[in-house]
């Protein structure tokens, strides 16, 4: 497992005075060294989320490797990739309370499906307790589920890697189409997967608006009909 990761900016990630109480709260009794993966498999399992753990270091590997492949920065997409679910250290049942004394805008969406504010509260703890500044790698946590329009090569990569190295049960659905994608381009992929939970759309709980300008932007860009 590659470590390059090691290196982000973590020198604040022991100053509590520097944090909301609330990321201090999730990290009492917890000595980070400044090691992203080390750091991040530490928090996890002290918070009972060593699945979550697994699948983070899955993501991790898989962004890092399709970094390489479309030449994007590995150590940015290693990083997203550790960190993109870490928020699972949050109580399910709090994550609408966490958000509110985060400040962060609760769109209606978020607030009938609170699971979908993991991604951006993932990267409020990438930021407040890991010390990452780098707004590529922010930006990729904050939008690992959902995607949004005018994503990054970053984005797309981290998007695509959580869902290539999903954490379900068996192989997922979709497996053998985004695989054929990915052959083509990031743009063909992440249509490929957009397209398929557009399609499923009715069955969600809520259709997140970040989702849906993304999926609109791309079916624009590759000239592509939107599935009724």
């Amino acid at each position: 497992m590659k470590r390059e990761a090691r290196n982000v900016n973590t020198s604040n990630v022991s100053e509590l005075s520097d944090m909301h109480p609330l990321c201090a709260a999730l990290i009492d009794g917890l000595s980070l060294t400044g090691d992203v993966p080390g750091d991040a498999v530490a928090l996890l399992t002290a918070h009972g989320r060593a699945e979550t753990a697994a699948h983070c270091a899955n993501v991790a590997d898989e962004a890092s490797r399709l970094a390489a492949r479309f030449g994007a920065n590995g150590r940015q997409a290693e990083i997203a990739g550790w960190l993109h679910d870490i928020s699972a250290v949050i109580p399910a049942a709090q994550r609408l309370d966490y958000a509110r004394q985060w400040r962060l805008e609760i769109l209606p969406e978020e607030a009938a499906a609170p699971m979908l504010l993991h991604q951006r509260q993932s990267a409020v703890l990438a930021a407040k307790v890991f010390g990452v500044t780098d707004p590529a790698i922010l930006s990729a946590i904050g939008c690992h589920t959902t995607l949004k329009a005018a994503p990054s090569a970053l984005d797309k990569i981290v998007f695509l890697a959580d869902k290539i190295a999903w954490d379900g049960a068996g192989e997922p659905p979709y497996q053998d189409a985004l695989l054929a994608a990915v052959e083509a381009s990031l743009d063909e992929a992440c249509w490929c997967y957009l397209d398929y939970l557009w399609s499923r759309r009715a069955a969600l709980f809520a259709v997140h608006p970040w989702f849906v300008a993304a999926y609109h932007e791309l079916s624009d860009h590759l000239e592509r009909r939107i599935t009724p």
